[in-house]
């Protein structure tokens, strides 16, 4: 199924069985990634893995930005994670037997999804902007040292607009962002 986040979410919310497990699909190497960026062992992950879609299912029509369910799935299986080795800490539950070690000095597993999902995030919103904006930003970027003189004459617009011009550009930007549920 190649529908957007938004229309899915929608479509499971209604009650829509096959929409439900295509958000599972979509989402589960994601959720699974990032249980297991805690040191959690498998089993362990697995209970973090399906509590999150448990709240999932308990908050699915509560989502105040139905678009940016990968986030709202990794903070919610961070959290889980978080409280399941808050509890084991407090001796509420059992230390797990053949936890596995992570290496530190690795990246987490989930981080490339992260990355990509951003990225995707990223570009969808840059290509809402104006064409102008687009390309003010991209001479910008390709040579961020370069003079302002010339970006000016590549555009044809004065050299002390393009400050103003750049930064309602990446206000525009970071709007269409946030909309879409990236921060940072």
């Amino acid at each position: 199924m190649d529908a957007d986040s938004s229309t899915l979410v929608a479509a499971a919310t209604a009650g829509d069985r096959d929409a439900w497990n295509a958000l599972v699909d979509r989402y589960a190497g994601l959720v699974w990634a990032t249980a297991r960026a805690f040191r959690l062992n498998d089993a362990d992950a697995a209970d973090v893995s399906q509590v999150t879609w448990l709240r999932a299912v308990e908050h699915l029509d509560n989502l105040r930005n139905p678009a940016a369910l990968s986030s709202w799935l990794v903070t919610t299986t961070r959290r889980e994670a978080l409280n399941l080795l808050r509890q084991r800490r407090s001796g509420a539950l059992p230390e797990a037997d053949g936890a596995e070690v992570v290496d530190d000095e690795q990246p987490p597993p989930w981080h490339d999804i992260l990355v990509d999902e951003r990225n995707r995030e990223l570009w969808a919103a840059f290509r809402r902007l104006s064409a102008r904006c687009q390309t003010l930003l991209r001479l910008l970027v390709i040579d961020p040292a370069g003079s302002y003189t010339k970006v000016a004459a590549a555009l044809d617009v004065p050299v002390g607009s393009l400050g103003p011009t750049r930064a309602r550009c990446l206000t525009t930007l970071r709007g269409h962002l946030a909309r879409s549920g990236v921060d940072g």
